[in-house]
């Protein structure tokens, strides 16, 4: 392990268990106690509470893909699983649930799970699985430095963003990153808005704005007096204050409150601050740069973002690609990690056979380069110094087989025709108040309803019956459920 932690004397792993199920957990927190710290959790809404208020992040992750309120549906362990990774990058998650279809191990790992179990597994494999999960971490660890990461690749996408990080580098203004999930937004703020800049030997803070209770976000932000609130002993100094004049960094910048965005905007626009408990006017000098992976355009017409903190913010905007618009830059990541993780591992280096390399290239990555980082971990552990065969890696990779249910086709008789289509788009926009974003949201929520219906709640299918990739359709499902 590289974590100082770890070489404290009866130090142990911290190790969260997600299952809704009295009697396995226990079981499970018998059998593990003995190498592992464990906390547990019985749903999605109650580990996230959980995960906020620890006083440190677990290392590992056990969860079960059947939880309330789907116990029979695998929807919210993948959701989970985005939420844990939003909430600590670090951790590493290994999937153990009786929902152990191939479709749904491929889908776990794809959004970032370390490894997918098949219940029941004994404790003894399942300690050696967990154990595994443990040095796959140690391994990023020892190549996780996001002050000094390059940025790998030579596509077009991968060209613009450098060019647009050029430009504002030096720039004392604030930067806003966007980008999915698992492209290394932290790696462009801290490599290159603040290492690669004139704040490179000054000060790098981050905070992750989703993996805190929003109770102690403004005194970490901004410090506090002695007395403040219980448990303030002594007057403590934010981030805002420690950054000093290099830099700050608030990732996931839309889960921040929004009674903190107005305080956050007057930071901004004139560096003053008070700490919790005090009068005194204090003035930061850092940079802030913010990321998300959400929408924020459509965040502040929910009246979830403010919009003068969005606009303050975005005056320089930074759109980090992902892995499926990069073309070849997927070989070069590959080499990359392999041969990192080869040496760090201490093992000979996989490769891949002609066939697995084409079908490397073809792959989407939905988890992006935190998905291809994971594959080629799995990858050395499971194949040092062998050659990797096309169907090897597509046991890793999120690749849909199933066939799409048979559609029923619409009787021509019922088929509107273009003139009528108009006339009904007339007759609605001549009944105001109308509103266009709400009909395509209610017509999209719809589609997918109807083709979740008929492919008998198969995600899967029902993806294939709406054209587009499985891991989109789990993000539209779970914005519709954002929505007000």
């Amino acid at each position: 392990m590289t974590d100082a932690a770890s070489t404290v004397p009866g130090w142990k792993p911290l190790l969260l268990i997600v299952d809704d199920d009295p009697l396995i957990t226990d079981t499970l927190v018998y059998s593990l106690s003995p190498a592992f710290e464990i906390v547990t959790s019985h749903s999605r809404p109650h580990c996230i509470e959980l995960l906020r208020g620890l006083r440190r992040p677990p290392e590992l992750a056990l969860v079960d893909l059947g939880l309330p309120p789907f116990p029979h549906r695998p929807d919210e362990g993948f959701a989970l699983i985005a939420d844990l990774l939003g909430l600590s990058p670090s951790i590493k998650i290994v999937v153990l649930s009786g929902q152990g279809d191939a479709g749904n191990a491929r889908h776990a790992r794809a959004l970032g799970a370390a490894d997918f179990v098949a219940k029941p597994c004994s404790p003894g494999d399942l300690r050696a699985i967990l154990r595994q999960a443990l040095s796959y971490r140690a391994l990023e660890k020892q190549q996780d430095t996001p002050l000094t990461t390059p940025l790998i690749g030579a596509s077009p996408a991968i060209e613009k963003l450098k060019l647009q990080l050029q430009q504002y580098a030096d720039s004392p203004f604030p930067v806003l990153i966007e980008g999915e999930s698992g492209t290394g937004k932290e790696i462009v703020a801290g490599s290159y808005l603040h290492h690669h800049t004139q704040r490179g030997g000054k000060p790098f803070f981050a905070l992750n704005c989703a993996a805190i209770s929003p109770t102690l976000v403004e005194p970490t932000l901004f410090g506090y007096a002695k007395g403040a609130f219980t448990g303030a002993t002594a007057a403590k100094s934010g981030y805002f204050e420690d950054a000093a004049d290099g830099t700050l960094f608030l990732d996931e910048i839309g889960e921040l409150p929004l009674e903190l965005q107005a305080k956050l905007l007057r930071v901004l626009e004139n560096g003053a601050f008070h700490r919790v408990g005090e009068t005194q006017e204090r003035l930061s000098r850092a940079r802030i740069v913010a990321a998300t992976n959400r929408d924020l355009r459509k965040e502040v017409k929910a009246g979830r973002f403010r919009a003068d903190l969005y606009y303050r913010l975005s005056v320089c905007t930074v759109s980090v690609p992902p892995l499926r618009e990069m073309g070849d830059d997927r070989l070069l990541l590959l080499d990359h990690f392999r041969h990192l993780y080869a040496a760090q591992a201490q093992r000979p280096a996989f490769e891949f056979s002609t066939e697995a390399r084409e079908c490397w290239s073809r792959y989407g990555f939905p988890g992006n380069v935190r998905e291809l980082r994971n594959i080629v971990i799995r990858l050395t552990a499971k194949h040092p110094g062998r050659t990797v065969g096309r169907a090897e890696l597509e046991a890793e990779l999120d690749i849909q087989e199933e066939p799409a249910p048979a559609v029923p086709e619409v009787p021509p008789a019922a088929a509107s025709r273009p003139d009528d289509l108009l006339e009904a788009a007339i007759a609605r926009l001549r009944q105001p108040p109308f509103s266009l974003d709400r009909l395509l949201a209610e017509t999209e929520q719809n589609y997918i309803e109807a083709a979740l219906r008929l492919a008998n709640g198969n995600v899967s299918q029902a993806a294939r019956l709406l054209g587009i990739n499985r891991t989109t359709l789990y993000n539209r499902m779970e914005s519709s459920a954002r929505e007000p």
